[in-house]
């Protein structure tokens, strides 16, 4: 569409023109087709290695966690960002690793790297699981700091054998041995059994929440030695596959259905009311081109269509970069032309320089921003011997592209985030309450672990990803357009914290042998479903466009519900330490699930209603 703008044809009729845009998308078409002929392995191996990688940065900050912090807001802030890159990566993974199998049939390669995939989410899951209730850990590693250096060590090694995989994947005898994470296990629990031998009974509880931290890392463990296992290689026989007709469950389908045309065909559609100010802004950014008669107006059309995001806060920051970068891209670009002058070199520099910029676009927009602007300098400076007049307009073209996406996103149809941010709540409530359902479920009829909580656990963590970008926009955007930004971020955190607790329970009671669900465990899991219907319907009814809030006081009705005695009672009566620790464990996350949901009924009354 730029190019059109940039050259008026002479000599082709409209269709021949059309045609040879169409031949030019087709020869791209062929030559990426056949590059993924040449190397299909190098998207998975990308991919794969970014999620190693983000997931031993995950542990590292829950390392950072253990014990007291004075910055465990921002660490927690920082946990949830790289959760959601994990999640979107996870997607990314399905879709390549699922459907290329779906498409080319099982190969020992691709049904490796699944299996490899899969243990990943599952580290992240045993990771957020673990630990939850952090008031308790403070008090228990401030009394003693060995056992806090000894958990802080083993995830300490298990993020550096993780970073070591992702450089060395294809190369399995340079992983680091298994034996540094072994002799850190041995070591954390014998200081955990000497805490029991030298402890009084008062101390039994914290002896249990300190096994199942260590069962925890247990399976991190067991998990990072199949990786391991995976990766070199080995022969898998026909159990080890996963079978297809569950792999396609955690693939969703596109919908095209036309009607969707019809639904964003409305100002409430974000995405109507972005394509609509992208319009109006490239018809203003070429006409401001033409009236002034700049050289090449089409690079205001460029800039702005590069630019405009839906999102205001990634626009003002892709605004801001793109001008900064532009701007020492013509200085640098300034300085190399008085120096050189053989158009060869300009040739080479400008292809150097384009692919740079590509390369550098996902992770810094700034600097790919300045190796653009060099490398259409330096062909400019192969057709046009008035160079400087060419970085001239380079620079006014784009302050005035970046300024015109500015201004759109801020004032022409806005689609600020508090509008659409009830929905992401709503989604992330649901997931959490389907995944809540299939635990309860599983826990109560036992066998094998149905395929329906893993779809719902991924779904889960989908939706919380999904909330959490929302509530990043809305961070990013003016403070006038922030309503209620106190209490949904407040939303945000007791929904994670929600996810953390079924992570918890979902991993427990997936790799132990559990007693049967008592009355007491059905009565508590129907009311905390309760509790999470009665947020859903007010979720529905609240209006957060309205920055009011009630003044009446949500006071919930009374239900003493004995945990602890329960908890304690279970352990009395049996000396089997593991029924103790289920009993812990279970309990615990239940009271911490009620006492959650009892949090966002209280939030979501403070709303007004539509």
């Amino acid at each position: 569409m730029v190019l059109s703008f940039a050259h008026t044809s002479e000599n082709l009729e409209v269709y021949e023109y059309a045609l040879f845009i169409g031949l030019g998308g087709l020869w791209y078409l062929l030559l990426s087709t056949l590059w993924y002929q040449l190397n299909p392995k190098a998207q998975t191996e990308q991919t794969l290695n970014e999620t190693f990688l983000l997931t031993a940065d995950f542990l590292d900050i829950r390392r950072q966690l253990i014990g007291d912090q004075p910055d465990r807001e921002s660490l927690q802030t920082q946990l949830m960002t790289l959760q959601s890159a994990l999640t979107e990566h996870h997607e990314t993974l399905r879709e390549i690793l699922i459907l290329s199998r779906k498409s080319s049939g099982k190969s020992n390669y691709q049904s490796r790297r699944l299996l490899v995939f899969v243990q990943l989410v599952d580290i992240l899951e045993t990771a957020i699981a673990n630990p939850v209730n952090y008031d308790k850990m403070d008090v228990l590693f401030g009394k003693y700091p060995e056992l806090k250096t000894d958990f802080q060590k083993l995830i300490l090694e298990l993020s550096y054998q993780l970073r070591s995989i992702a450089k060395n994947i294809n190369k399995s005898k340079l992983f680091p041995s298994n034996k540094v994470l072994s002799d850190a296990l041995q070591t954390l629990e014998n200081d955990i059994l000497k805490f029991k031998n030298e402890n009084h009974i008062e101390d039994y509880e914290r002896y249990l929440m300190l096994q199942n931290l260590l069962d925890y890392q247990k399976k991190q463990f067991e998990k990072l030695k199949k990786i391991k296992w995976l990766l070199g290689n080995p022969e898998l026989s026909s159990d080890d596959f996963i079978k297809n007709d569950k792999l396609k469950r955690f693939i969703g389908s596109q919908d095209y259905d036309p009607k969707l045309i019809l639904t964003n065909l409305s100002f409430r559609s974000t995405i109507f009311r972005h394509s609509l100010r992208l319009a109006v802004a490239v018809m203003l950014g070429y006409g401001i081109g033409l009236f002034f008669d700049f050289q090449n107006p089409y690079w205001i059309i460029l800039t702005v269509i590069v630019i405009m995001r839906p999102s205001y806060g990634l626009t003002k920051t892709r605004s801001k970069d793109r001008m900064i970068g532009t701007l020492i891209g013509a200085a640098l670009a300034s300085g190399l032309v008085f120096l050189i002058f053989d158009p060869y070199v300009y040739g080479a520099l400008g292809v150097l320089s384009l692919v740079i910029a590509f390369s550098m676009v996902q992770k810094n927009y700034k600097a790919s921003a300045t190796f653009i602007t060099l490398s259409v300098i330096f062909i400019y400076a192969i057709l046009q011997p008035d160079i400087l007049k060419v970085i001239q307009f380079r620079v006014i073209d784009t302050l005035i592209g970046a300024t015109l996406s500015y201004m759109a996103m801020r004032w022409l149809w806005p689609a600020w985030s508090f509008m659409e941010i009830g929905d992401a709540i709503k989604d992330s409530l649901k997931g959490n309450t389907a995944f809540f359902k299939s635990i309860n479920t599983f826990y109560q009829k036992k066998g094998a672990v149905p395929t329906s909580l893993k779809v719902n656990r991924k779904e889960a963590f989908l939706q919380m990803s999904n909330l959490s970008s929302a509530f990043q926009r809305m961070a990013q955007e003016p403070e006038s357009k922030q309503n209620h930004i106190d209490d949904i971020y407040e939303l945000v955190v007791i929904n994670h914290s929600f996810l953390s607790s079924l992570a918890s329970l979902s991993s427990y009671i997936q790799n132990h042998p559990t007693t049967e669900a008592s009355d007491d465990f059905i009565l508590i899991s129907d009311k905390i479903n309760n509790n999470l219907d009665k947020v859903c319907t007010q979720l529905n009814a609240i209006n957060f466009e309205d920055p009011r809030t009630n003044s009446s006081i949500y006071k919930p009705e009374p239900f003493d519900f004995p945990f602890n005695r329960i908890a304690n009672d279970t352990i009395s009566q049996t000396d089997s330490e593991r029924t103790h620790r289920e009993a812990h464990l279970v309990w615990e996350q239940l009271y911490w699930l009620f006492s959650l949901s009892e949090k966002m009924l209280k939030l979501t009354s403070k709303f007004k209603i539509n």
